[in-house]
């Protein structure tokens, strides 16, 4: 059955699945995550500590300005356990808001197709994992908090956002590839489509600038494993979006589905 329901309707299913989703990848973040932010910031706090002895005096010892002045500058505004908290709550307002998002599209493209409307939702939630998640993640990956300079990070923002742009162009190319194909076989449809997206990325990827400011002496291992859990937490969010909008849609299908009345014969 095709998507149905009033904007408003749709609008409280995606909220609600966005909240669901963004506590699932807070717990995701919580456990897989955070501990590599923590190996990461141990780091970043040696580095500092190594960089304050540097400015010792030859006895050994600090001038007291200087040293009460440096440990205020890198005393936490927010401590780790408020910041892990946090973590839940941006999560869950980022879950709202592309829920809400998913909702508004399923609202506007339900009138050009005929899927159902769990499928619809559940194209859509992969549609915005592609474009807002893979293709600017395997351009330009997360990085822990000791790597990268702070004063490109206005530059590096700029540069995501234009990878988010690129991804959406590029999955907006292959749905279309996808419908103006409607009369061909599925799977010529599928490989149009899939071959359209593959190509506007890569060209993206070409056009755009490389960041990497990864020192030498940040271990390679850690790297890696920060930038998988980054990328568990995003698509956990976006894969529980649109399996808890499907779910909330058919569940709210089938609440509007009149039960038919057994027939009884006269006795």
């Amino acid at each position: 059955m095709p998507l149905s329901g009033s904007f408003g309707a749709l609008l409280i299913r995606g909220l609600l699945a966005g909240l669901i989703a963004g506590l699932l990848a807070g717990v995701v973040g919580n456990f897989v995550g955070e501990p590599k932010v923590d190996a990461a910031i141990a780091i970043e706090e040696a580095a500092a500590g190594t960089e304050a002895n540097s400015h010792d005096s030859p006895a050994g010892h600090t001038h007291g300005d200087e040293a009460g002045h440096s440990h205020d500058e890198d005393e936490a505004v927010v401590s780790r356990p408020w910041q892990k908290f946090g973590q839940f709550l941006a999560n869950a307002l980022a879950g709202m808001a592309f829920g809400a998002i998913v909702a508004t599209a399923a609202h506007y493209v339900r009138r050009f197709t005929s899927l159902p409307g769990p499928r619809l939702v559940l194209g859509l939630g992969l549609g915005g994992w592609l474009a807002v998640v893979a293709v600017p993640f395997f351009k330009y990956p997360a990085n822990p908090p000791a790597v990268g300079d702070p004063e490109t990070i206005s530059e590096r923002t700029l540069l995501w956002v234009a990878a988010v742009v690129l991804g959406l162009v590029a999955a907006a190319a292959g749905v279309y590839v996808w419908k103006l194909l409607r009369t061909q076989l599925e799977t010529v449809r599928l490989i149009a489509a899939v071959a359209v997206f593959a190509l506007i990325t890569t060209i993206g990827y070409i056009a755009l600038p490389g960041v990497n400011e990864v020192g030498p002496d940040f271990p390679a291992t850690l790297l890696w494993e920060f930038r998988t859990a980054s990328l568990a937490v995003s698509t956990t969010l976006w894969v529980s979006i649109g399996l808890a909008f499907a779910v909330l849609t058919e569940w709210s299908t089938h609440s509007r589905t009149p039960v038919p009345e057994t027939a009884t014969t006269a006795g």
